[in-house]
């Protein structure tokens, strides 16, 4: 498991009984032995909004972090996920939010392997390469509706 799993799965830990986390960047960094700027990646990246968090942090030697659960319903919450697709969704982009819907189980592992493939640069190879990414994109939010 990499270190930004291991961290991420020891605050969603708090989760289990709390609707709200507080932490010091400082101390986390020091309890698993690295940067507090791979603290920050770890909040930037797995508590978003669209994953139905709110981060609210302050720096320096009193900073904090504070982390809230929202309360998105599922419906809210894949409505928000289609807002949030752009137009023009890379393969690279489509990886993170097919990665995203299996760690919060939107979509198990088999499935999201076949929409990787189904929606991969070379499955949409003979769609003009300036359009590939507009077609993926109208694509997963098609996915999205009809199977979540």
């Amino acid at each position: 498991m990499k270190l930004s799993d291991l961290i991420e799965q020891y605050i969603l830990d708090f989760f289990k009984e709390n609707e709200m986390v507080e932490l010091k960047r400082s101390e986390l960094a020091n309890k698993f032995n690295c940067v507090p700027s791979q603290i920050n990646y770890v909040i930037s990246t797995r508590f978003i909004p669209e994953l139905g968090f709110y981060v609210e942090s302050r720096r320096g030697g009193g900073g904090y972090i504070k982390i809230c659960r929202t309360n998105l319903n599922r419906s809210d919450y894949i409505s928000d996920i289609i807002d949030k697709i752009s137009q023009n969704l890379s393969q690279t982009t489509l990886d993170v939010y097919l990665n995203d819907f299996v760690r919060y189980n939107i979509l198990n592992k088999k499935t999201a392997n076949i929409v990787r493939v189904a929606l991969s640069d070379k499955s949409l190879a003979k769609v003009d390469k300036y359009d590939r990414d507009l077609v993926r994109s109208d694509m997963l939010k098609n996915i999205i509706v009809n199977i979540i």
